[in-house]
């Protein structure tokens, strides 16, 4: 037994309860903190009767697709991987504030298509209590196909997230939060496959430097860079400076800024 506070004991009974009432369940994995929770309290109540199924797309980081098999291999589950483009819905490309509810309509056509397969019985993903006070068009779209989100269920916030995730000895439990690659480009802007491969090359710059939260926002042919406000002082150091400019510059970006107010959920918005 997890050794938890009563309130957040009793949520975590309450998760895994909803999970094992399914009976089996197909994960709509990304790697991060949330479906990673899901993932593994899914796995401990239903063993072969979860799945973790991760889509991969022009907008899905290479970074993110390799952390999703380690995290999946640690768990002891087989990560099925199912391959779209969401670069082929028109109305996705056009990335007005309807975006996301397109991305989210084609990944859950995609998971209800493995989970007729395998029949079992509920598509899972890790929707949560502070996502709901978010503007999330992705949200609508799960709850009209019929989507679980045993988190939102069992009141767990992202502070219990991570908690739990600590708990229960997951790697990535502080792991930055993270978003598709096309949450990147400004809104108005048509998403393609050269913006969307620009901005992840920018971004492995920075991580590569040490950064640990990262966004490069796309405005034509600028790239706004944010960072934690606390590690701004890095990307300031002349060495450094000089090296990223030179980098961004050879992928493509005419200028390249830094947002003094540092990185935010939604900055992109």
């Amino acid at each position: 037994m997890l050794i938890l506070e009563p309130a957040l004991q009793k949520k975590y009974a309450h998760l895994k309860k909803v999970l094992q009432d399914l009976g089996s369940v197909v994960v709509a994995f990304s790697g991060g903190v949330d479906s990673t929770v899901v993932l593994k309290v899914a796995v401990d109540m239903l063993g072969g009767s979860a799945r973790a199924v991760i889509a991969t797309s022009p907008t899905l980081p290479a970074r993110e697709l390799e952390d999703a098999h380690r995290l999946c291999a640690a768990i002891g589950v087989q990560l099925q991987v199912v391959t779209t483009n969401q670069l082929e819905i028109e109305a996705f490309v056009q990335n007005d504030a309807t975006r996301c509810f397109h991305c989210k309509t084609d990944l859950y056509q995609l998971l209800s298509s493995v989970q007729k397969v395998t029949r079992f019985q509920a598509i899972v993903d890790g929707t949560n209590v502070d996502d709901m006070g978010e503007d999330r068009p992705g949200i609508q779209a799960g709850k009209a196909l019929g989507v679980r989100s045993p988190l939102l269920e069992a009141n767990c916030n992202k502070s219990d997230i991570r908690q739990l995730a600590q708990a229960l000895g997951l790697t990535n439990w502080n792991k930055p939060a993270a978003a598709c690659l096309s949450s990147r480009i400004a809104r108005g802007l048509p998403i393609t496959k050269t913006s969307l491969s620009r901005v992840e090359q920018a971004e492995d710059l920075l991580l590569a430097e040490g950064l640990t939260q990262v966004r490069v926002r796309l405005h034509g042919e600028m790239a706004r860079i944010e960072v934690e406000a606390t590690e701004i002082a890095k990307l300031t150091e002349e060495t450094r400076r000089s090296r990223l400019v030179a980098a961004f510059k050879d992928l493509g970006f005419q200028s390249v800024t830094i947002d003094l107010e540092g990185y935010r959920a939604g900055g992109g918005n």
